[in-house]
């Protein structure tokens, strides 16, 4: 399993997100992706530059700290059940393309570990 992506996510207001975009875009980023609850944005220099805005999580009970996108997510499901890890979110696939599940990191942040179908 490799690891193609790490995104941190910080949670905020809906009403700051356009303020928000603003001002992540004077330090070089640009929206990549939104929908609605997410705001992912990116440099063009180094697309995999990223930072996602979150005001809420869609189908989550909670805004994870930050998301890893691993090329092969059932087998990082599969390392993080049998180390005792707490699964926050279950693995599932999410209709905007991604397979997904939400794990307890050991320091009490919650990690989205995601792939691309």
């Amino acid at each position: 399993m490799a690891v193609r992506r790490v995104v941190p996510n910080i949670q905020i207001r809906p009403e700051a997100v356009e303020a928000s975009r603003e001002f992540y875009g004077r330090l070089g980023l640009e929206g990549v992706m939104d929908h609605g609850w997410i705001l992912t944005l990116a440099s063009p220099a180094a697309p995999a530059a990223q930072l996602s805005l979150m005001t809420r999580d869609a189908t989550a009970p909670v805004v994870p700290d930050l998301s890893v996108e691993v090329d092969d997510v059932d087998a990082a499901y599969a390392a993080v059940r049998e180390s005792g890890a707490e699964i926050v979110h279950p693995l599932r696939d999410e209709e905007w393309g991604v397979r997904r599940f939400f794990v307890r990191a050991p320091d009490g942040r919650v990690v989205n570990v995601l792939g691309h179908r």
